[in-house]
Protein backbone atom coordinates (compact mmCIF):
# COMPACT_ATOMS: atom_id res chain seq x y z
CA UNK A 1 0.00 0.00 0.00
CA UNK A 2 2.84 2.34 0.90
CA UNK A 3 4.51 1.66 -2.47
CA UNK A 4 1.26 2.37 -4.33
CA UNK A 5 0.86 5.69 -2.56
CA UNK A 6 4.50 6.57 -3.25
CA UNK A 7 4.12 5.59 -6.91
CA UNK A 8 0.95 7.68 -7.19
CA UNK A 9 2.66 10.67 -5.57
CA UNK A 10 5.65 10.24 -7.90
CA UNK A 11 3.34 10.19 -10.92
CA UNK A 12 1.49 13.27 -9.72
CA UNK A 13 4.75 15.08 -8.99
CA UNK A 14 6.22 14.22 -12.39
CA UNK A 15 2.98 15.16 -14.11
CA UNK A 16 2.84 18.53 -12.38
CA UNK A 17 6.50 19.25 -13.15
CA UNK A 18 5.87 18.36 -16.80
CA UNK A 19 2.72 20.49 -16.89
CA UNK A 20 4.43 23.40 -15.11
CA UNK A 21 7.23 23.29 -17.71
CA UNK A 22 4.80 23.85 -20.58
CA UNK A 23 4.06 27.45 -21.32
CA UNK A 24 0.65 27.95 -22.96
CA UNK A 25 2.14 30.84 -24.94
CA UNK A 26 4.48 28.35 -26.66
CA UNK A 27 1.57 26.27 -27.93
CA UNK A 28 0.92 26.51 -31.67
CA UNK A 29 -1.58 29.17 -32.65
CA UNK A 30 -5.06 27.79 -33.14
CA UNK A 31 -7.48 28.75 -35.88
CA UNK A 32 -9.28 30.91 -33.29
CA UNK A 33 -5.99 32.63 -32.35
CA UNK A 34 -5.30 33.42 -35.99
CA UNK A 35 -8.84 34.76 -36.39
CA UNK A 36 -8.27 37.09 -33.39
CA UNK A 37 -5.07 38.33 -35.03
CA UNK A 38 -6.69 38.88 -38.42
CA UNK A 39 -9.63 40.66 -36.78
CA UNK A 40 -7.26 42.92 -34.82
CA UNK A 41 -5.60 43.82 -38.12
CA UNK A 42 -8.97 44.60 -39.74
CA UNK A 43 -7.83 42.24 -42.47
CA UNK A 44 -11.08 42.32 -44.44
CA UNK A 45 -10.95 46.12 -44.69
CA UNK A 46 -7.24 45.96 -45.52
CA UNK A 47 -7.85 43.46 -48.31
CA UNK A 48 -10.69 45.59 -49.71
CA UNK A 49 -8.42 48.66 -49.69
CA UNK A 50 -5.65 46.67 -51.33
CA UNK A 51 -8.01 45.49 -54.05
CA UNK A 52 -9.11 49.10 -54.67
CA UNK A 53 -5.47 50.21 -54.94
CA UNK A 54 -4.68 47.39 -57.33
CA UNK A 55 -7.72 48.28 -59.42
CA UNK A 56 -6.60 51.92 -59.63
CA UNK A 57 -3.10 50.81 -60.61
CA UNK A 58 -4.60 48.57 -63.29
CA UNK A 59 -6.60 51.54 -64.61
CA UNK A 60 -3.35 53.43 -65.10
CA UNK A 61 -1.71 50.44 -66.76
CA UNK A 62 -4.71 49.95 -69.05
CA UNK A 63 -4.71 53.65 -69.95
CA UNK A 64 -1.01 53.51 -70.82
CA UNK A 65 -1.47 50.36 -72.91
CA UNK A 66 -4.51 51.68 -74.76
CA UNK A 67 -2.73 54.97 -75.51
CA UNK A 68 -0.05 53.00 -77.38
CA UNK A 69 -2.54 50.99 -79.46
CA UNK A 70 -4.38 52.08 -82.55
CA UNK A 71 -7.63 50.84 -83.96
CA UNK A 72 -9.34 50.03 -80.67
CA UNK A 73 -13.01 50.93 -80.19
CA UNK A 74 -13.55 54.25 -78.40
CA UNK A 75 -15.12 52.54 -75.38
CA UNK A 76 -12.40 49.87 -75.06
CA UNK A 77 -10.60 51.52 -72.13
CA UNK A 78 -13.85 51.99 -70.19
CA UNK A 79 -14.81 48.35 -70.80
CA UNK A 80 -11.40 47.11 -69.62
CA UNK A 81 -11.60 49.30 -66.50
CA UNK A 82 -15.05 47.92 -65.69
CA UNK A 83 -13.79 44.38 -66.20
CA UNK A 84 -10.87 45.09 -63.85
CA UNK A 85 -13.12 46.69 -61.24
CA UNK A 86 -15.43 43.66 -61.26
CA UNK A 87 -12.51 41.28 -60.97
CA UNK A 88 -11.12 43.02 -57.88
CA UNK A 89 -14.57 43.67 -56.41
CA UNK A 90 -15.35 39.96 -56.55
CA UNK A 91 -12.13 38.93 -54.80
CA UNK A 92 -13.08 35.96 -52.55
CA UNK A 93 -11.90 37.35 -49.19
CA UNK A 94 -13.36 34.56 -47.04
CA UNK A 95 -11.89 31.88 -49.28
CA UNK A 96 -8.53 33.67 -49.19
CA UNK A 97 -8.58 33.86 -45.38
CA UNK A 98 -9.48 30.16 -45.10
CA UNK A 99 -6.53 29.33 -47.32
CA UNK A 100 -3.95 31.45 -45.46
CA UNK A 101 -5.03 30.78 -41.85
CA UNK A 102 -3.11 27.47 -41.64
CA UNK A 103 0.05 29.30 -42.68
CA UNK A 104 -0.28 31.63 -39.70
CA UNK A 105 -1.08 28.66 -37.45
CA UNK A 106 2.11 26.97 -38.63
CA UNK A 107 4.40 29.95 -38.07
CA UNK A 108 2.95 31.63 -34.97
CA UNK A 109 2.57 30.47 -31.40
CA UNK A 110 -0.30 31.52 -29.16
CA UNK A 111 2.16 33.93 -27.48
CA UNK A 112 3.09 35.46 -30.84
CA UNK A 113 -0.57 36.03 -31.62
CA UNK A 114 -1.22 37.54 -28.19
CA UNK A 115 1.67 39.99 -28.71
CA UNK A 116 0.52 40.86 -32.24
CA UNK A 117 -3.06 41.41 -31.09
CA UNK A 118 -1.79 43.61 -28.25
CA UNK A 119 0.22 45.67 -30.74
CA UNK A 120 -2.47 46.01 -33.40
CA UNK A 121 -5.10 47.01 -30.85
CA UNK A 122 -2.75 49.66 -29.38
CA UNK A 123 -2.81 53.29 -30.54
CA UNK A 124 0.39 52.79 -32.53
CA UNK A 125 -0.87 49.56 -34.07
CA UNK A 126 -4.10 51.23 -35.11
CA UNK A 127 -2.09 54.05 -36.69
CA UNK A 128 0.00 51.52 -38.62
CA UNK A 129 -3.18 49.88 -39.92
CA UNK A 130 -4.71 53.22 -40.85
CA UNK A 131 -1.63 54.58 -42.60
CA UNK A 132 -0.36 51.39 -44.25
CA UNK A 133 -2.51 51.44 -47.43
CA UNK A 134 -1.52 55.02 -48.24
CA UNK A 135 2.10 54.37 -47.34
CA UNK A 136 2.16 51.30 -49.57
CA UNK A 137 0.64 53.24 -52.47
CA UNK A 138 3.20 56.03 -52.05
CA UNK A 139 6.04 53.52 -51.67
CA UNK A 140 4.95 51.70 -54.84
CA UNK A 141 4.82 55.00 -56.70
CA UNK A 142 8.24 56.05 -55.38
CA UNK A 143 9.79 52.68 -56.24
CA UNK A 144 8.26 52.31 -59.71
CA UNK A 145 11.14 54.03 -61.55
CA UNK A 146 13.66 51.81 -59.76
CA UNK A 147 11.73 48.65 -60.56
CA UNK A 148 11.20 49.74 -64.18
CA UNK A 149 14.93 50.45 -64.55
CA UNK A 150 15.78 47.03 -63.10
CA UNK A 151 13.23 45.31 -65.35
CA UNK A 152 14.57 47.13 -68.42
CA UNK A 153 18.12 46.00 -67.60
CA UNK A 154 16.92 42.46 -66.97
CA UNK A 155 15.04 42.33 -70.29
CA UNK A 156 18.07 43.76 -72.12
CA UNK A 157 20.24 41.08 -70.53
CA UNK A 158 17.80 38.34 -71.51
CA UNK A 159 17.69 39.66 -75.09
CA UNK A 160 21.51 39.73 -75.19
CA UNK A 161 21.67 36.16 -73.90
CA UNK A 162 19.08 35.03 -76.47
CA UNK A 163 21.04 36.67 -79.28
CA UNK A 164 24.29 35.05 -78.10
CA UNK A 165 22.62 31.65 -77.78
CA UNK A 166 21.15 31.97 -81.27
CA UNK A 167 24.51 33.04 -82.65
CA UNK A 168 26.24 30.10 -80.97
CA UNK A 169 23.53 27.75 -82.21
CA UNK A 170 23.88 29.11 -85.75
CA UNK A 171 27.59 28.39 -85.62
CA UNK A 172 27.10 24.83 -84.42
CA UNK A 173 24.25 24.30 -86.91
CA UNK A 174 26.48 25.36 -89.79
CA UNK A 175 29.27 23.06 -88.63
CA UNK A 176 26.99 20.06 -88.25
CA UNK A 177 25.21 20.71 -91.55
CA UNK A 178 28.46 20.62 -93.52
CA UNK A 179 29.52 17.23 -94.86
CA UNK A 180 32.32 15.53 -92.98
CA UNK A 181 35.19 14.39 -95.20
CA UNK A 182 37.61 11.61 -94.37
Amino acid sequence: MKRTVLALLACLLLGSVSFAGQNPADAPASKEDVQRYLDAMHIRDTLKSTMELMSKQMHKTIHDMVAKQQGLPSDFEARMEKLTDNMFKDFPIDEYLEAVAPVYEKHFTRGDVDALVAFYTSTTGQKVLKEMPGMMAEAMQAATPIVQKMMTKAMERVQTEIAQAQKADDGSSKKSSQPVTN
